[in-house]
């Protein structure tokens, strides 16, 4: 299954957008009076989230919802992000606003995680584990070299609180 990071921009009209862990659109959809089985539905069409990202500094109590449904990690930006950010993180690929919402709080995520993503893929490839499920790890607040053991043994770590 492939892992995701999703941006929710929920509301009368809701947006939900995936990204794969390369940071590439896997999905972008609209729904009108869309309720929390609609944004379940979308995702889990498309894979399975390991992070839920809003637009917001506080986020939208459906955003922390579906973070703990699927027991993603939930990314806030640290200030609210404008207008002007979101064109420039979604300069096309939207068919609407709530779209481009959704898809720059995906993207701001994403960067968020970017630089442990590379690292994490470069170690994977270097001990041949499946990089998709240590990029997952990682952002799941595991080590880099926790997740690449893990990866590369095929074991399924349990994670002790």
């Amino acid at each position: 299954m492939k892992h995701l990071i999703v941006g929710i921009d929920p509301g009368k009209t809701a947006a939900v957008a995936c990204l794969d862990l390369d940071g590439n659109v896997a999905k972008l959809a609209t729904g009108r009076f869309a309720g929390l089985q609609w944004f379940v539905d979308e995702i889990t069409k498309t894979g399975s989230p390991v992070v839920i990202a809003g637009d917001k500094r506080r986020p939208d109590s459906l955003v922390e919802k579906l973070a703990s449904i699927f027991d993603a990690a939930l990314f806030v930006p640290s200030t609210d992000i404008s207008v002007e950010k979101k064109k420039g993180l979604t300069a096309h690929g939207f068919a609407n606003l709530h779209e481009r919402d959704a898809l720059a709080a995906a993207r701001t995520a994403y960067r968020a995680y970017a630089g442990k993503l590379r690292q994490a893929e470069r170690l994977a490839m270097r001990s041949n584990a499946e990089s998709e499920h240590v990029k997952a790890m990682v952002i799941k607040k595991y080590s880099v070299h926790e997740a690449v053991t893990n990866g590369a043994s095929g074991r399924r770590l349990v994670r002790r609180a």
